[in-house]
């Protein structure tokens, strides 16, 4: 099964245990300055970790509008059978049918990866205010890594972005996830081979 967008090749070498998550949400309440954006990745992480849960690649994202989250999503594609079902779309889908309008002015949206071309032409669609992401995604990501979409002047909507929110924890997590997953591949090799082998 492909990874939409998220390669393991942006991910960190750190490890984070899954309990951790929520004491970072909650210590990014209490930090000063940057803390409304740690606040927000952090949830967004923990958005993540569903995703994981289902076997899905481990991407989350949240959309604040006025400092209340208004909607969540994660990723979702092998599930519902759904190439757009990226964590931004979910969250974007969201939060356009609480608003009652395709269009977000004055929204943000926090993801834990940077995001890839097709959830970059819905964010710029949506006229979102603000975009911030975590790891970043040097074979896919169009926020600055691959390509800058949100920088080309052609496009009639510009809407700002900033990247490295949480980037570590975000990375471990995408790491452990296609480290888990490979020791699984790996496994069911092995037991391939001795059910040839026992069959000889």
């Amino acid at each position: 099964m492909a990874a939409p967008c998220m390669p393991d090749a942006c991910i960190s070498d750190t490890t984070l245990p899954g309990d951790s998550l929520a004491s970072v949400a909650e210590a990014a309440t209490t930090a000063p300055a940057a803390a409304a954006d740690e606040h927000y990745m952090a949830l967004a992480l923990l958005e993540a970790q569903k995703a994981w849960r289902e076997g899905e690649v481990p991407v989350g994202a949240v959309v604040v509008k006025d400092g209340e989250v208004i909607a969540t999503g994660y990723n979702q594609p092998i599930g519902r059978h759904d190439p757009t079902a990226h964590a931004e779309i979910m969250a974007l889908r969201a939060a356009a049918a609480r608003l009652g309008n395709y269009r977000l002015p004055g929204c943000e949206l926090y993801v834990t990866l940077e995001p890839c071309a097709m959830c970059s032409g819905a964010m710029m669609h949506a006229r979102l205010a603000r975009v911030v992401y975590a790891a970043v995604d040097p074979k896919t990501g169009v926020g600055g890594s691959v390509l800058d979409l949100f920088a080309l002047e052609q496009l009639n909507h510009h809407t700002a972005i900033a990247g490295g929110v949480l980037a570590e924890e975000a990375g471990a997590m995408l790491k452990g996830f296609f480290a888990e997953r490979r020791a699984a591949a790996a496994q069911r090799r092995l037991a391939g081979r001795r059910g040839t082998e026992d069959g000889n």
